[in-house]
């Protein structure tokens, strides 16, 4: 009967190195980031702690990785099963492979292994850096700002900032304690809208409003767009990476079904129409100044949901702000909506590669929350709603009106991209 071989001590060491690099890996991809940055940490990481060659494949919830080290390899699989988006732990990470690599190639000698699982130890001990309530105020902000893009008036804003906050705040809670994401997002799209619904009806019975103010409503669940997936599932795909890319954009619109279903069911009970609200009569300047305002905001909110330091996310906001109120005045001149997003996509890329560098932080932090509102949450929700309720062709005019305009964002970020990284802008 043979005896099975024990490994020596060369690839004892490379399984603690290499297992390592996995972690940085599943942590990076945890936080949100896309695959091509998964990747690009983990190689980092595994060059500084003495690993050959490394090599990844990586989609939404899976990695697969191999180190070579000079006759040994190991080859490992991991799953990540959370899903989520936390910028400050990914600005920490990036940062910590960049200094690693660094660190190595200044001193030429391989980084310890127990002190990056120390670093990692610190990383992952820190707490979010926002409370449950804070975290729910700025999806209530989020949304809020998102209302008054949407033409909405005082009240649907105020409203809106109550239901997107519940909402939120149901989300949180219930993700925290392990139920399914899908199920979650359909009771956090169902909390948000009744709440809406609760407040016009809690303001026209008191008497303080009158008319009609049902139609905002579908600005409440705008908080659920999956942004961080719909905009790293089309920048995968532009680095050729289809699992990848694939898979994020599967998993964005299921999220995007799920919300959308419960906002049918609770307007099929409730008997609403999520129809477009009318352009709002304000003066140019004025309506120029509000929509600076509320772009701000609104980025702002996104980027705290999405657990940025302040810094950050005032880059971002700022950003978003120029970017977001300059397509608007273009499709108010009478330019096509997609190509309006496509411009203002470019030139958040371009600003966040100047930006980005500056804060030390990477440019998906900047750039995602920046497009994030200027993806049409609403046309989306409103191509399922008339779907579910039988008005094909309704369906058919929002869903496109959505699907090019989420095409032209990722292609004007990944066109910016190109033009200001070399490893975007050639194959090899």
């Amino acid at each position: 009967m043979s005896v099975p071989a024990q490994p020596d001590d060369d690839e004892l060491e490379l399984v603690r190195r290499s297992g390592v690099a996995l972690r940085v890996g599943r942590l990076s991809l945890s936080a949100g980031t896309g695959s091509y940055r998964v990747k690009a940490s983990m190689s980092r990481v595994a060059h500084a702690v003495g690993i050959e060659r490394h090599e990844a494949h990586v989609t939404l919830t899976e990695i697969t990785t191999t180190s070579h080290r000079g006759r040994s390899f190991r080859t490992e699989v991991a799953e990540v099963r959370a899903i989520g988006i936390n910028a400050h732990r990914l600005a920490r990470l990036e940062r910590l492979a960049r200094d690693l690599e660094a660190r190595h190639v200044s001193t030429g000698e391989d980084v310890p292994v127990d002190e990056v699982h120390a670093e990692l130890d610190r990383i992952v001990a820190t707490p979010p850096l926002y409370s449950a309530l804070l975290n729910a105020l700025w999806s209530g902000l989020a949304c809020a700002a998102f209302a008054f893009l949407n033409n909405g008036g005082p009240v649907e804003i105020l409203a809106v900032a109550v239901g997107a906050s519940l909402g939120q705040a149901v989300r949180r809670a219930m993700l925290h304690r392990g139920y399914n994401q899908f199920g979650v997002t359909m009771l956090a799209a169902a909390t948000a809208c009744l709440a809406y619904l609760a407040v016009i009806s809690s303001l026209a019975a008191t008497g303080a409003i009158g008319g009609h103010h049902e139609a905002g409503y579908v600005s409440a669940v705008l908080f659920l767009i999956p942004g961080f997936a719909l905009v790293t599932g089309a920048l995968d795909l532009a680095k050729l990476d289809f699992s990848a890319g694939v898979a994020r954009l599967t998993y964005a619109l299921m999220i995007l079904t799920s919300a959308a279903l419960s906002l049918w069911a609770v307007s099929v009970v409730v008997g609403l129409s999520p129809d477009p609200l009318g352009p709002m009569d304000l003066a140019p300047v004025a309506l120029i100044g509000l929509r600076l305002a509320a772009s701000f905001l609104g980025v702002l909110g996104f980027a705290l949901l999405f657990n940025s330091p302040w810094p950050m996310a005032v880059a971002a906001a700022t950003v978003g702000m120029v970017a977001n109120t300059i397509r608007l005045e273009l499709v108010d001149a009478g330019v096509v909506v997609q190509a309006a997003a496509f411009g203002a996509a470019l030139l958040v890329g371009l600003l966040s590669s100047v930006v980005a560098p500056r804060l030390d932080v990477p440019r998906i932090t900047i750039s995602v929350p920046a497009v994030v509102i200027m993806v049409p949450g609403a046309a989306a929700y409103r191509a399922v709603f008339h779907l579910s309720d039988g008005d094909t062709v309704q369906a058919l005019a929002f869903a496109v009106q959505a699907g090019l305009v989420v095409v032209a964002l990722s292609i004007g970020l990944a066109v910016a991209r190109m033009l200001t990284d070399r490893t975007w802008a050639f194959d090899r």
